[in-house]
C-alpha cells in the first residue's frame, strides 16, 4: 500500500513540473526601471569611502578624548593626594595633650604628673 502512495506521489509531482515546464516560455522579462540617483550612489564606491574616512575621524577623536580623560583623572588623584596630605599636616599641628586635662591639684604642690602622655 505504501509503494502505491509514493508511486501517486511522484506522478503527481512530475505532472506538475510538466505543466510549469511548459508554461515558462510564456513568462516574459519586464525592462528594468532605470535606477534612481540613490540606488547608483548606494552602489557605488562613495559610502565606503565616506564610511572609511569617519572611521578615521572616530578613532582619532576617541584617542584625543582618552588622552583628556587620563590628563583630568591625573589631576583629580594629585588633588586628593595633595588634600590627603594637607589634612595629616593639620591633624600633627592640632595634637591632643592630656596634660592640660590631668594637672594635678592643689594638694601636690604644684608637680605635675609624670605618667601624662601626649597624643598626635
Amino acid at each position: 500500500m505504501m509503494f502505491v502512495f509514493t508511486i501517486l506521489l511522484m506522478l503527481a509531482l512530475g505532472a506538475m513540473l510538466y505543466l510549469m515546464v511548459r508554461v515558462l516560455p510564456r513568462i516574459t522579462e519586464e525592462p528594468v526601471p532605470d535606477k534612481s540617483f540613490l540606488d547608483r550612489w548606494a552602489h557605488s564606491e562613495i559610502p565606503e569611502k565616506i564610511d572609511a574616512a569617519f572611521n578615521g575621524f572616530l578613532v582619532k577623536f576617541l584617542r584625543r578624548v582618552k588622552v583628556f580623560a587620563l590628563k583630568f583623572d591625573n589631576a583629580v588623584s594629585a588633588g586628593l593626594r595633595k588634600a590627603a596630605a594637607e589634612e595629616k599636616d593639620k591633624d600633627k599641628k592640632q595634637g591632643f595633650e592630656l596634660r592640660d586635662i590631668t594637672e594635678p591639684s592643689a594638694g601636690n604642690d604644684g608637680e605635675k604628673k609624670s605618667d601624662a602622655t601626649e597624643i598626635k
